[in-house]
């Protein structure tokens, strides 16, 4: 019954399904060496897939579906020319991270308000609190200079063939990564839920009814998932740089 209440125009999966994948061939295509047709094609499916996915489920309309491309398209055209800027800005400037959380925070806040519980607030606490781990991250990153860009004269990279060694790497990394996460993420939910109950005083003994209520639910998954971003922009690349796996 919660879901019921969670169709609508647009169709987030379809702005999601094609700004995704949009947003990687615009901002990889250039640095590394690999044939357009491949990357649009590459694209073309991913966005197909997806909103056609919802359609066959039953979850939208066409016209959601179209309402969802066509506002990703107009966001990428608004935000594309604009994200060095962005960039730069998050990297460089002193007080990025303040600015970036309390953004975050406020829009988890400010964004909506629920008649009954669904899972909408949640999921938009827990996109906010990702993003905002990952800025934070990228930042400490530049701060420490580990996040060096390549010179551009060395652009477009090539990318290396394809060995047993290189594989093997590749799926150690994906490994430790994902282990790393979900133990940072198991260890922040342990953490946050309890000590959101205690501070709002709500009672914990029925832990999911507690998740539901706005003051347990926003600082938990704001707080578990902004750590899970900043370990995988910064905690996951030390370790690898650390076992020699970077």
């Amino acid at each position: 019954v919660f879901y019921n209440s969670e169709y609508s125009m647009p169709s987030t999966h379809a702005m999601s399904g094609t700004a995704i994948p949009l947003a990687l061939l615009l901002l990889s295509y250039g640095r590394w060496q690999y044939p357009l047709m491949f990357g649009l094609i590459l694209a073309f499916c991913w966005c197909l897939l997806v909103c056609c996915s919802r359609i066959y489920m039953g979850m939208h309309s066409v016209l959601d579906v179209i309402a969802g491309f066509l506002y990703a398209i107009l966001i990428l055209v608004v935000f594309h020319p604009v994200v060095d800027l962005i960039d730069n800005f998050n990297l460089t400037y002193k007080y990025a991270p303040l600015i970036i959380i309390s953004l975050h925070l406020a829009l988890g806040i400010f964004s909506f308000t629920l008649d009954t519980w669904s899972t909408s607030r949640g999921d938009t606490a827990q996109i906010l609190g990702c993003g905002a781990g990952v800025a934070c991250g990228s930042h400490v990153n530049y701060m420490m200079g580990l996040n060096l860009d390549p010179s551009p004269k060395t652009l477009p990279l090539s990318l290396s063939s394809l060995t047993v060694t290189v594989f093997g790497k590749a799926i150690l990394r994906l490994l430790i990564g994902v282990i790393v996460l979900l133990l940072t993420k198991v260890a922040m939910k342990k953490a946050t839920i309890p000590l959101a109950c205690k501070i709002f005083r709500v009672p914990h003994d029925n832990v999911r009814k507690a998740r539901q209520r706005m003051e347990v639910e926003l600082p938990y998954r704001y707080i578990t998932y902004g750590t899970v971003g900043f370990s995988l922009m910064f905690i996951v690349p030390c370790l690898f740089h650390f076992i020699g796996l970077s």
